[in-house]
């Protein structure tokens, strides 16, 4: 039996431009609920219900869930900065370039 690198079964999938953003798309997407899944898992780490959150932060339990849901990207940099420093973290925001990586806050 010959085995195949992921990269080659990918290929049998990917055959246009169209294929190959929508693959991508798809890839963030799932990249933003792990992210998304783990901010939840910290808050509850810190024994804060959303409501809890939501109520420090002065936002709806809505916004708090929209955010643990993969949301970011439709979410206020401030909302997630409030959400972030709520636990204990600090966000950081990284602009990449190529090899050079720009770190803005």
């Amino acid at each position: 039996m010959k085995y195949h690198t992921h990269e080659e079964e990918l290929a049998k999938f990917i055959k246009t431009p169209e294929d190959k953003a929508r693959h991508e798309a798809y890839k963030e997407e799932a990249l933003a609920e792990v992210r998304a899944y783990r901010l939840a898992e910290v808050r509850q780490e810190h024994g804060l219900t959303q409501t809890d959150l939501a109520e420090r932060l002065h936002i709806t339990q809505t916004a708090v869930s929209k955010i643990e849901r993969g949301e970011l990207a439709r979410s206020e940099l401030s909302t997630i900065r409030k959400y972030v420093e709520a636990l204990g973290g600090r966000l950081e925001v990284v602009a990449s370039f190529g090899d050079e990586r720009l770190v803005l806050s």
